[in-house]
């Protein structure tokens, strides 16, 4: 299997090729620091498997992803990074990315990924899938709760939008993105039929969230 290496950092693509170079069954045939040059070494290598960073200058790794993916079907892009947000994580394999590592992975766990993409098969990594599996978690109904009609999530942010809470202390709080924050508050509006955030706070303490008794 002929892989390419991208990454904007020349300390791990060095890493990557010598770990690469000692494997069997792939083939290191090509790096690019950033997505613009990944996008062109797809045209020019011809890899079987690309290892993708996202977050590079120019050109991400996750346009980069779709780019080539939409050229090249074939190939099986898998994303390598230090990022384990879900956002990042499905933005990635919403681009077509074939798996998501987390750089902390060890060189068995790598090329057992790459042959495994080759293949066909998606791979999530055990960092990035213990993430996965805690957003499917927060993602379950929640019947004996004042508001069955939320999710885990969307509870947990509405319990802080009844005290106060602006979205920039949820998201620091709970360890979310802003945007996340943003996109369940528009879910719980939805959910609870109400036009604007102060809304949400006064059917919430009718509830008897966000007081203090």
């Amino acid at each position: 299997m002929r892989v390419l290496v991208v990454d904007d950092q020349t300390i791990y693509r060095v890493g990557l090729k010598t770990m690469l170079e000692d494997a069997d069954g792939v083939e290191f045939v090509g790096e690019a620091a950033d997505g613009a040059a990944a996008i062109e070494a797809c045209e020019t290598s011809v890899p079987d498997v690309v290892l993708m960073d996202i977050r590079m200058p120019g050109i991400g790794g996750v346009e980069a992803t779709r780019s080539i993916v939409t050229a090249h079907p074939e190939v099986a892009v898998l994303m390598l990074t230090m990022l384990e947000d879900e956002t990042s994580l499905f933005a990635a394999l919403r681009a077509g990315a074939r798996g998501y590592l987390l750089k902390g992975a060890g060189p068995d766990q790598i090329v057992r990924a790459i042959i495994a993409a080759h293949d066909g098969d998606t791979v999530i990594g055990s960092g990035a899938s213990d993430r996965l599996a805690a957003l499917f978690r927060s993602a379950a109904p929640t019947p004996n709760s004042p508001f069955p009609q939320l999710t885990r999530r969307e509870l947990e942010i509405l319990e802080l939008i009844a005290t106060g809470a602006n979205n920039a202390t949820i998201a620091s709080r709970l360890y979310l993105s802003d945007k996340t924050i943003r996109n369940n508050v528009t879910a719980i509006m939805s959910k609870l039929g109400v036009p604007d955030r102060a809304a949400i706070i006064v059917t919430a303490r009718k509830r008897g969230l966000g007081t203090s008794g």
